[in-house]
């Protein structure tokens, strides 16, 4: 398989349905190879437009998700910026991209181990020069990161019931949240924008599905299992 090309392929299409519409998210896709992402079985699948499996109940976003996700939080080059959920780590690459060109920095959270050092290595054999400007720390995600705040651009990857407190309060003044928020089963994508004067503004974007952000200020595990 030509992954180059179905990766151009992909770029297209996103940008066709205007999903990708700036030249940092389209250079960043075009530039991180997806298939380092995914597991090993699955990579002939990297480019079709779905979410997949990378193992412990969590799953790699859809590409039309990530870019999505990525535009509504406006990464300018210089940004730092928290990422929740760092999960295969394609998201945090993406990030690390565009914020690298200004000497930014991605800090990036993940409450399974296993993940965080699998994600290390998937940015390592994918594009291993991003691993200067990327931070990663195993945790409960809903909390932030407190020892790095405030940031310019917050990204959440798991699904909350609620918008963390922590992570509102880590937010720079001028900065903006992208989290989505609502049931176990289904979410809207949530644009928090904190003025100069902390003043918090919420926009809904898209419906979505994420898997659920567990944590003191996200799910409990308990209530994954309540009818």
């Amino acid at each position: 398989m030509n992954f180059e090309e179905e990766r151009r392929r992909l770029v297209y299409l996103l940008k066709r349905e205007g999903v990708i519409r700036s030249k940092d998210v389209e250079e960043a896709f075009l530039a991180i190879p997806r298939e380092y992402f995914v597991p090993e079985h699955l990579r002939s699948y990297a480019y079709v437009d779905s979410p997949l499996p990378i193992g412990f109940g969590q799953t790699i976003s859809a590409p039309h998700m990530v870019a999505i996700m990525t535009e509504e939080l406006d990464v300018q080059p210089g940004d730092t910026i928290l990422e929740v959920g760092t999960g295969s780590g394609y998201q945090a690459a993406i990030l690390a991209y565009i914020t690298s060109k200004g000497g930014g920095h991605v800090y990036t959270i993940e409450k399974i181990g296993a993940l965080t050092k699998r994600a290390i290595q998937n940015i390592a054999n994918a594009l291993p020069n991003l691993l200067d400007f990327i931070t990663f720390a195993t945790g409960d995600g809903s909390k932030g990161l407190d020892i790095f705040a405030p940031f310019d651009k917050i990204i959440v990857t798991a699904a909350a019931p609620q918008i963390p407190e922590p992570l509102l309060k880590q937010l720079k003044p001028g900065g903006k949240l992208v989290i989505p928020v609502g049931s176990k089963w289904e979410q809207i994508l949530q644009i928090v924008e904190k003025n100069a004067a902390g003043r918090i503004r919420i926009r809904n974007s898209v419906p979505c599905v994420f898997v659920p952000l567990i944590g003191e200020h996200g799910w409990r595990d308990e209530d994954l299992y309540i009818a």
